[in-house]
């Protein structure tokens, strides 16, 4: 249980820049080679740890190219004063140079570049796109790069273009699955490339992603994409992105092959992309054009810099213009490299902070082929069975025209499926609105999702049970205005279900604290809006309560019970209110406690029900004359059962809710369903009632759960498949008995796959 205790050496990207030298990396520990690990993520967007004998490369990382021959930049420089952990060089390059090929072979590809770090090579088959068949062999390329030491080598594939048929795309397709066998058999113990490949066709992508994943690769890099991106086709580079990587092993990182201008990074790393090369940093200064988050401008124009960066800090472009070729070209290769390490570095904070989908919102409008790409991703698919011609005639805005149409339509949900089934809900933090985009994002959408599929009614037959009371009109915190309100409808009208309209959904009552529903920041108009009742018809459906009737009250302004109680009786579902504040409905102190209570119970009753899956029958039996720490706000602190356990406890920041060790084992003792037996890479939703998922490890990790310590991958033995990132799950051990609970860090098929790194975030162990 070593690794439980050590997390390994600091990674090889320096996170600041250096006018000095730096110290050269040390490798990391043996057992650990070739192993990557997730150490933060947003969504399938991650941070991550790829372990080589030439230091750990913290992902997501760009890999500049460099020509052995044309080095605009030396690789030492790129080391010491940039910080870069890795680059990318030629080994069909180095191999037909003579005196290329003896320096490698005798030094080693590190000396031959001059550079401490990871040194990943390519093959040469994109050589043989741009000039025809390249002289070497399948075994005979990997065996070079072998015998030159480099740490990550790439086997020879074979490249599909775009304009290539079906049949001539899925030759090179099976051609490159034939040659993965005897690479991976010649590769040894060097970290091997296997690049997948399917030009423009989903299913070939697919295929080429599935039996790939089936041998021994490190690293899958993302092939036949750079004319894709030469035509500015992001739409399609979405499109391979979705039909590729739900299918690779997650422990395996992603590299976008070619992907080099940082326009792309923001979307890519949003679907789980981890590495990147490109030789642009250099190509375009040789040009004198100057890549940007939104695009590439030409210096020839330009009297001021379109975002200034170090290298260009006492320089102005008319001075740069009037430099000699060679030190302009120096000079923009460094303003390219520049920002492209800038760029990258946003998403990574991004990830951090929990926001690379609002990154990638910002950028799509900064280029109309990235804008049809993140429409066209976050739009919902026009359903295959809809196919009516006129279709095509009835687009309204951009967001219609994102939809799919055609052959495929109706057949990317699996791919979207993916993206929000890994998302983190409910987060901490406000929800800036923007626009329409706001109502997709991914993990609003997982939001809305897990409520409308485990909340329930109350079910209670009694006055006001076939009404619903819409409240809108005023954003959170609505605790404040509807406190009193909730107790007074509560006891005069015990059937009727209260919802808050917001602009993502209606949400519960009981569920107003939740996050992204109460925290969405937005302009006064956002709220005063008059409510859809056709809008708000369609989400009571996915309720189950779409027979009820609509009842609205606007929450904005003094006087909103007399308002919420004239309402109710312009309905008939109580009688006549003779005083217009309504503060005088009969309500004695017994009702109004006897009232409270019951909110408060559904409070955290519904809260067990939608965050940990309990169903709704044991969530009320917990809750059964319970009593609660509240504080001068009204809002529940702590839930104590009448046994005197606290079980649970609302969290502020996001609205969740917190298991305590005596609630893990109430919530232990509720499962009726054996303990997972095994590692199943399929995820699927789960069933209301279900619980938290249980994950399963070895023995030799049960004294360290107990003790509160974090569960690490290499322990796991089985885990319920409807595990999601964030949240909170139980650990046990093979007998079922339990150690602990706290926050799940990965999908199934991550758990099924990760050998290093945290597995369950733990928050108590339970001792024997």
């Amino acid at each position: 249980m070593d690794g439980l205790k050590d997390a390994g050496p600091r990674g090889s990207n320096m996170g600041a820049w250096n006018e000095g030298p730096r110290d050269d990396p040390k490798p990391c520990r043996e057992q650990d080679r070739g192993l990557f690990e997730v150490t933060a993520r947003d969504g399938r967007a991650r941070l991550g740890r790829l372990h080589t004998a030439h230091g750990i490369l913290e992902t997501p990382a760009l890999l500049p190219v460099i020509n052995p021959n044309i080095r605009t930049i030396e690789p030492r420089e790129m080391w010491d004063r940039y910080g870069i952990g890795a680059l990318i060089t030629n080994s069909y390059i180095i191999w037909k140079h003579d005196e290329l090929k003896a320096k490698a072979t005798n030094d080693g590809v590190h000396a031959l570049l001059n550079f401490p770090g990871i040194v990943m090579t390519d093959s040469g088959t994109f050589q043989s796109y741009i000039y025809g068949d390249v002289e070497v062999g399948v075994e005979q390329i990997v065996e070079f790069q072998n015998n030159i030491g480099v740490d990550i080598a790439t086997m020879l594939d074979v490249f599909s273009r775009p304009d290539m048929t079906y049949d001539q795309v899925e030759a090179c397709v099976d051609e490159t699955l034939n040659r993965a066998k005897p690479s991976v058999k010649t590769a040894g113990t060097t970290m091997l490339n296997g690049p997948i490949q399917g030009g423009l066709f989903k299913e070939l992508r697919t295929k080429s992603a599935k039996g790939m994943a089936a041998f021994e690769f490190a690293v899958h890099p993302i092939g036949g994409i750079v004319p894709v991106m030469e035509q500015h086709r992001y739409k399609d580079y979405a499109k391979i992105m979705l039909a590729t990587l739900p299918y690779l092993p997650p422990q395996r990182p992603v590299h976008m092959f070619g992907c080099g201008h940082p326009m792309l990074f923001p979307m890519s790393v949003a679907l789980g992309a981890d590495l990147f090369d490109s030789a642009a940093y250099a190509l375009f200064a040789r040009d004198g054009r100057l890549l940007t988050p939104w695009g590439t401008e030409r210096i020839e124009s330009m009297n001021d810099w379109p975002m200034m960066m170090p290298c260009v800090a006492y320089i102005s472009p008319l001075e740069a213009k009037a430099m000699p070729k060679d030190e302009r070209t120096k000079l923009l290769a460094r303003y390219n490299l520049e920002m492209t390490l800038s760029e990258l570095a946003r998403c990574k904070q991004a990830i951090r902070d929990g926001t690379i989908w609002r990154l990638v919102e910002r950028r799509s409008h900064q280029h109309p082929a990235l804008r049809e790409a993140f429409l066209w991703l976050s739009t919902r698919p026009q359903q295959a069975m809809m196919k009516l011609k006129m279709l095509d005639d009835l687009i309204l805005n951009d967001r219609d025209a994102g939809r799919e149409r055609g052959a495929e339509a109706g057949t990317w949900e699996e791919g979207w499926d993916w993206l929000v089934h890994a998302q983190e809900s409910p987060r901490k933090g406000g929800e800036p609105w923007g626009g329409e985009d706001t109502f997709v994002r991914p993990h609003i959408v997982a939001a809305r999702r897990q409520m409308i599929s485990r909340w329930r009614p109350s079910g209670i037959q009694a006055k006001g049970d076939d009404s619903v009371l819409i409240m809108h009109g005023s954003p959170g915190p609505w605790r404040e205005r509807l406190s009193d309100v909730m107790v007074r409808l509560t006891h005069h009208c015990p059937g009727l279900e209260v919802f808050i309209l917001t602009p993502v959904g209606l949400v519960p009552y009981s569920l107003e604290d939740l996050n992204p529903f109460a925290h969405i920041d937005g302009p006064n108009w956002l709220w005063r809006r008059r409510p859809n009742l056709q809008w708000v018809r369609r989400e009571l459906d996915r309720l189950g309560l779409g027979e009820r009737k609509i009842i609205t009250v606007d929450m904005l302004g003094d006087g909103i019970q007399a308002r919420c109680m004239s309402a109710l009786e312009n309905h008939g579902i109580i009688k006549s209110i003779n005083d217009t504040t309504a503060s005088e409905i009969p309500l004695d102190r017994e009702g109004r406690d006897a009232a409270k209570s019951i909110v408060y119970q559904r409070l955290v009753a519904d809260k067990l029900t939608v965050l940990l899956n309990i169903s709704q029958q044991d969530a009320r039996a917990l809750m059964d004359q319970a009593t609660f720490v509240v504080n001068r706000q009204g809002r529940v602190k702590n839930a104590i059962t009448k046994d005197g356990l606290h079980i649970a406890s609302p969290r502020l920041g996001d609205g969740g809710l917190s298991l305590t060790d005596d609630g893990a084992k109430a919530l232990h003792k509720l499962r009726t369903a054996p303990a997972p037996s095994a590692l199943d890479l399929q995820f699927r939703m789960a069933t209301a009632g279900e619980g938290p998922a249980w994950v399963v490890v070895d023995d030799d990790a049960d004294p360290f759960v107990r003790q509160g310590r974090n569960v690490f991958h290499g322990f796991v033995l089985a885990v319920d498949p409807w595990i999601q990132p964030s949240q909170t799950c139980l650990v046990v051990n093979k007998k079922g008995e339990l150690l602990g609970h706290g926050l799940s860090n990965g999908t199934v098929g991550e758990f099924c796959g990760f050998k290093k790194g945290i597995a369950v975030k733990t928050r108590g162990g339970i001792s024997q």
